[in-house]
């Protein structure tokens, strides 16, 4: 096969794929999509994140762990320390993002490392979905969500003497609070004054 063609066959295969993908989205554009991935990653056209999900990282670069936290388990959205940061209501900056998702796809064995930081699951009730909003195409909570997420969780908060309570809007986090089991309600009443 002549090498030029082979060039030009995998950049149009490339540019009709997303950002992210999945292998199913590289198989209706390559008829060996097996072959087609692992040439290109070879290459370093293409990064595997993990089993099966892909960055096309020669056209668009590398996004944000956001961005791809949030694409391995959809539906799915940012929350906790990450969040809290993100917000500003937490200064310290994390080394974890905690992805909240209704996929059952959890747990120790399934975090990953992208740039360095680790990526979390974990999965939260339908009834608790939910305090989240789009920024920069991805879904990321609210800071109130995010320290209700924290305290359902994780059963406590970073540094908590330290976090911007202030910034919290306390009619919010009440509400969004009526939604949480009671033991989140005690913790939340713990470490912060809603009144």
């Amino acid at each position: 096969m002549n090498p030029m063609h082979s060039e030009k066959a995998t950049l149009m295969r490339l540019k009709n794929l997303p950002r992210l993908f999945r292998k199913p989205d590289a198989e209706k554009v390559a008829p060996h999509a097996a072959v087609f991935l692992s040439r290109a990653a070879a290459r370093g056209l293409v990064h595997r994140i993990n089993r099966g999900n892909y960055i096309n990282s020669f056209l668009y670069g590398f996004p944000g762990v956001e961005e791809v936290a949030c694409f391995l388990r959809p539906p799915a959205y940012v929350s906790c320390e990450w969040a809290l940061n993100y917000r500003g209501i937490s200064l310290q900056v994390p080394r974890v993002c905690t992805v909240v998702t209704l996929s059952t796809a959890v747990g120790r064995g399934r975090t990953l490392t992208y740039q360095g930081i680790q990526i979390e699951f974990s999965t939260i009730s339908q009834d608790l979905f939910f305090g989240f909003e789009t920024v920069d195409n991805i879904l990321m909570a609210t800071a109130e969500k995010a320290v209700l997420d924290t305290l359902h969780l994780h059963k406590g908060l970073p540094a908590a003497d330290e976090l911007e309570t202030d910034r919290l809007d306390p009619a919010i986090m009440a509400a969004m609070a009526e939604q949480y089991p009671r033991s989140v309600q005690r913790r939340l009443q713990a470490h912060i004054d809603l009144s």
